[in-house]
């Protein structure tokens, strides 16, 4: 009696693909994930292609972001699945200098056309009634009306000796010129500098 024919069931192993996504933004981890994280995570489990995988920042020495990163791992390395992430990618909007690079941190695809502004808020130089009759969110509204679309703020920074809002949007000078006439008033605003950062 003959030995019955048995066909080999082929295995298919899942091979994880990691990429990363510097994002040229200054933004705590919760904006971070709020912001981005976690809506390019929704997009890339409902396409069925991965997830996120974490995240972090990088920092100056006095503890200011610089940047952020987001983890992407890919269920595959077909190509499709690569177009595909590169189009969820491309519904969000980045700072110049964002982009997308791989496991062995070269580069790939750059991303990104908003620019950034950063407002640095004297913490120490300006009188005290200053500090204690005015209030940071009354200028973070006022700033955020005056743009009136041209920008936003997406976070912040607490120091020392300042505190640092960042705006993000088409162009540093149109949100420099839309605050200006408020900065120039506002007793809080006086001695702040304007740094572009994006």
């Amino acid at each position: 009696m003959g030995v019955p024919w048995k066909k080999e069931k082929k295995t298919v192993k899942k091979v994880n693909i990691f990429y990363t996504l510097n994002i040229n933004a200054r933004l705590q981890s919760f904006d971070r994930a709020d912001i981005y994280a976690d809506r390019i995570d929704d997009e890339i489990i409902s396409a069925g292609i991965g997830e996120i995988d974490g995240g972090g920042s990088l920092l100056n020495t006095n503890g200011e972001i610089i940047s952020c990163d987001v983890d992407i791992v890919l269920n595959n390395e077909d190509s499709g699945t690569f177009n595909q992430l590169i189009e969820i990618l491309n519904k969000f909007e980045f700072p110049k200098g964002s982009r997308l690079s791989n496991d062995d941190g070269d580069n790939i695809v750059q991303l990104g056309n908003l620019e950034g502004m950063a407002v640095y808020l004297n913490g120490t130089d300006l009188p005290e009634n200053v500090y204690k009759d005015c209030d940071v969110n009354y200028v973070i509204e006022k700033m955020n009306k005056k743009m009136n679309g041209l920008g936003s703020m997406y976070s912040y920074f607490e120091g020392n000796k300042e505190t640092a809002l960042y705006f993000y949007g088409k162009s540093f000078e149109q949100m420099k010129q839309a605050i200006e006439t408020f900065t120039a008033k506002y007793p809080l605003c006086e001695k702040c500098r304007i740094e572009k950062i994006a």
